[in-house]
């Protein structure tokens, strides 16, 4: 074999295993595996998880935050700055940052991601061809998923629907798109199924994003998805509309989404940031609600959005920081629900991105970290280092630390 990793631990109530790796893929998991390897690796109890995913992020708007700063802390201004930068943006500037953003969510684990690239008439595919070029250039590395993204509307922006095809001609792996960004926002939604459909490819939309509930366009996203049928292949990020809805419309919208089989993705760092900006006091966390969309069954997948740019000027790549913010932002803390928050990054991910092969087993991908930490349960509250990062069977990320206290 290529790869043994000795004496992993997987979950806390359950034996350290070994873990066999041949050609990329994960070829056994015992108590005790007897053959040699290339390379053994010694966990020592330490834990091993899959790799995780990164569903939400805009690697070709990453690290700008220091050009133009956004002073209100508003999505309007954020939105203003962003315009105002994005003519600056040549093809290697795109290239520098979004590679630089990329190693980031590497050595933090994120063993495959799913980033949003932006074209429009004004500024045409330079950014788009870029991350294109990117996802070729590093696919030993992490996999990555683009996402044909019209940030400027479709309809506001007059020959993006052409661009749209040629986007998922030149390769673009989902759907993307902005209802609340266009008008109508109805047919926007209309426009990207009926360009899915040709391509037979997952929509993930940027939905809702608002403080208020009183212009969403959620309710007509679920029941377009159940009519064309394509449940459990419709994503959405921030969806921060429905912490504003009331309980009994909030209810028939989230019993709507599981029908729908929608994805959703919270984007804690960047909704807190700008979120409720104009709330005077008792300011709200203007999040969407993740505890109670968990506790439907609607499949929840946390994800970073942007690193240190207008819409969140901070960030360092680290998933499971996002998660563990997560955390108290949606009050999941308790005994019961802090298991549920990993597979927000992990399994949970795996699913909507419909990545297959994912998880620790026999004949799944080697896409696998070892973390600096004993305890499972203490994954998200240690932010443990990651030791080791493992991608295809191949060991591309290695941390050696030494720490020494003087007294």
């Amino acid at each position: 074999m290529d790869l043994l990793i000795k004496q992993a631990r997987l979950e806390d109530d359950a034996e350290l295993v070994d873990i066999a790796i041949s050609e990329g893929k994960i070829t056994a998991v015992a108590p005790i595996i007897e053959e040699s390897a290339a390379k053994t690796i010694e966990a020592k109890g330490k834990v091993v998880i899959p790799g995780l995913i990164e569903s939400h992020i805009h690697l070709d708007k990453a690290l700008i935050a220091d050009r133009e700063p956004n002073n209100s802390g508003t999505l309007q201004e954020a939105i203003q700055v962003t315009a105002k930068l994005k003519p600056t943006f040549t093809e290697e500037d795109i290239y520098d940052r979004a590679k630089r953003a990329l190693e980031m969510l590497i050595v933090h684990g994120t063993t495959a991601v799913r980033t949003h690239a932006e074209f429009d008439p004004a500024q045409g595919f330079t950014g788009f061809d870029t991350i294109m070029r990117i996802k070729e250039e590093y696919r030993d590395l992490i996999d990555i998923q683009v996402v044909a993204f019209p940030q400027e509307g479709i309809f506001k922006a007059p020959g993006t629907d052409k661009m749209m095809i040629e986007a998922m001609e030149k390769g673009a792996d989902v759907v993307g798109g902005i209802p609340y960004n266009d008008a109508p926002a109805n047919e926007h939604i209309d426009l990207i199924f009926e360009i899915a459909k040709r391509f037979d490819k997952d929509i993930d939309l940027h939905q809702d994003f608002a403080d208020e509930a009183d212009d969403t366009s959620i309710v007509y996203l679920c029941e377009k998805t159940i009519a064309e049928g394509y449940q459990g292949r419709v994503s959405v990020g921030h969806l921060t509309a429905l912490h504003a809805m009331e309980p009994d419309q909030l209810a028939e919208v989230i019993d709507l989404m599981v029908k729908a089989q929608i994805n959703v993705m919270p984007l804690p760092a960047t909704d807190l940031h700008l979120g409720a900006r104009n709330d005077a006091y008792n300011v709200r966390r203007a999040v969407t609600p993740i505890r109670k969309l968990r506790d439907a069954g609607v499949n929840i997948c946390l994800g970073s959005n942007n690193i240190r740019n207008a819409f969140t000027p901070y960030g360092n790549g680290d998933l499971i920081q996002i998660a563990m913010l997560a955390v108290p932002v949606a009050h999941l803390g308790g005994a019961d629900d802090l298991p549920t928050v990993l597979p927000m990054i992990t399994t949970n991910t795996a699913k909507a991105l419909n990545i297959k092969d994912y998880g620790i087993a026999v004949g799944n991908r080697a896409d696998l970290i070892l973390l600096d930490t004993q305890r499972k349960a203490d994954v998200l509250i240690d932010i443990p280092e990651r030791l080791m990062v493992i991608k295809n069977g191949r060991i591309t990320v290695e941390v050696k630390k030494e720490v020494m206290i003087h007294r």
